[in-house]
C-alpha cells in the first residue's frame, strides 16, 4: 500500500501539471477530502474521496471523481503484472507442495484478496486444475455451481472414476484484474473487453461490497470452510485488517476447536530496518493480538511465523512423491518446449 500511495501521488501531479490551467495536485487534493498529508494510507484515502463525492459540488467534486478513476485505473496496472510464463518459483513450489493430495482428501482451497493472477499462471505452468468457479467456454463465465463440480479420470471403459491428483480450487475474493462485468446481461466474465472491472478497491465499503455477487459465494465458501471440522488455515500475508475475513477467522477459533490456524507474516514481531521501526502487528492489529495471547495461553491450534511467504513455503510438509507429468513437464520446460 505504501508503494501504490507514492505511485499514485506521482500520477495525480503529472496529471495536474498537465493540463492548463494547473489541475489539483495530490497535496490540495487530500485538503480538499481532508486526509491528513502524513497518513499514508491509500484505503483511507479512497474512503475519504467517496464520501467527499457525496457533499461537494462543483469543480472540487470532478476534480475527486478524476481522482478516484486515476487511482483505480493504477491500482488495476499495477496489479496486472503476471504475464504469459511469467517466473513464479515459490507459488509453483507451494502448489506442489500443497496442492497434490490423495483421493481421501478434499480439494486445497486457496482464498486471496489479492487481484493478481499469480496461481492461475502457476497452476498453468504445473499443469494444474484450477477450479475458479469460470466455466470451460468462450468466453469464460461465472457461476458458483462450478465450485462443486469435481475433475476425474476414467479408468477405460469402465465405470470407475479416479480424481485427477493436480487440482485446487481459487477463490479471489476481491475479485480479479481479468474479471469483467457485461452489461445489460450483470454476467461476470474472464479475459474480455468493454466490461466493468469486478475488484473490490481499497476502501472502508469493502464490508459492504463483499455482499455482492460474485464476492458473496466467495465469502460464504470461506466462511463454510473455516467450520468444517480437522481443517487448516494457512495465512499469508493477510494483516487481519479487513473485518468482513478477520471476523469469521475469529469466530471459527472460538467455536471449531478442531480448526489449526498458521499465521505467517515479517511483520508480527518488532522490527527495525534501520531507517524505521514498529512495534509489530501483534502489537498494533486486534485480531493479531488475540492470537498471540491464546497461543501464549497454551493453544496448540495457533502458530505464528514471523517470516514472508517465500521462508514459509520450505516448511510446508512434501509428502507427495513427484509424479511422471510433473518430471515430464519440467524436462519440457527445461529445454524450451514447454
Amino acid at each position: 500500500m505504501g508503494d501504490l500511495w507514492g505511485q499514485i501521488s506521482m500520477q495525480q501531479d503529472a496529471a495536474a501539471a498537465a493540463t492548463n490551467p494547473a489541475g489539483t495536485n495530490f497535496q490540495q487534493l487530500l485538503a480538499s477530502v481532508g486526509h491528513p498529508p502524513i497518513k499514508a494510507d491509500i484505503e483511507a484515502l479512497m474512503s475519504r474521496c467517496r464520501l467527499a463525492e457525496s457533499f461537494l459540488t462543483g469543480t472540487p467534486k470532478e476534480e475527486v471523481t478524476k481522482f478516484v478513476a486515476l487511482a483505480e485505473a493504477h491500482i488495476i496496472r499495477a496489479t496486472n503484472f503476471v504475464m504469459h510464463n511469467h517466473p513464479l518459483p515459490v507459488h509453483a513450489e507451494f502448489l506442489r507442495r500443497a496442492a497434490r493430495r490423495s483421493q481421501r482428501k478434499s480439494r486445497m482451497k486457496v482464498f486471496t484478496t489479492n487481484y493478481d493472477r499469480c496461481y492461475e499462471e502457476a497452476g498453468r505452468q504445473g499443469r494444474y486444475v484450477v477450479v475458479d468457479g469460470f466455466s470451460h467456454t468462450v468466453p469464460p463465465t461465472f457461476d458458483a455451481i462450478h465450485f462443486s463440480y469435481e475433475t476425474v479420470r476414467r479408468l477405460g471403459d469402465t465405470e470407475s472414476f479416479d480424481p485427477i491428483p493436480n487440482c485446487f480450487h481459487l477463490y479471489k475474493l476481491h475479485g480479479s484484474v481479468d474479471w469483467q462485468r457485461q452489461e445489460p446481461s450483470g454476467e461476470i466474465t474472464k479475459w474480455t473487453a468493454g466490461g466493468k472491472p469486478v475488484l473490490i478497491y481499497p476502501r472502508n465499503s469493502k464490508y459492504e461490497l463483499a455482499f455482492e455477487q460474485p464476492y458473496l459465494e466467495m465469502i460464504g465458501a470461506f466462511q463454510t470452510a473455516v467450520r468444517e471440522p480437522d481443517t487448516g488455515l494457512l495465512v499469508v500475508g493477510f494483516g487481519f485488517n479487513d473485518n468482513h475475513l478477520a471476523e469469521p477467522i475469529m469466530s471459527a477459533i472460538r467455536s471449531n476447536l478442531s480448526m489449526k490456524i498458521v499465521v505467517v507474516s515479517p511483520s508480527l514481531s518488532p522490527w527495525d530496518n534501520g531507517g524505521a521501526s514498529g512495534p509489530g502487528e501483534c502489537a498494533s492489529n486486534k485480531y493479531l493480538r488475540q492470537l498471540q495471547s491464546l497461543a501464549a495461553a497454551g493453544d496448540a491450534r495457533i502458530t505464528l511465523l514471523n517470516c514472508g511467504f517465500e521462508e514459509m513455503v520450505p516448511f510446508v510438509p512434501d509428502l507427495a512423491a513427484e509424479t511422471d507429468l510433473e518430471r515430464h513437464v519440467a524436462r519440457l520446460r527445461n529445454i524450451g518446449v514447454a
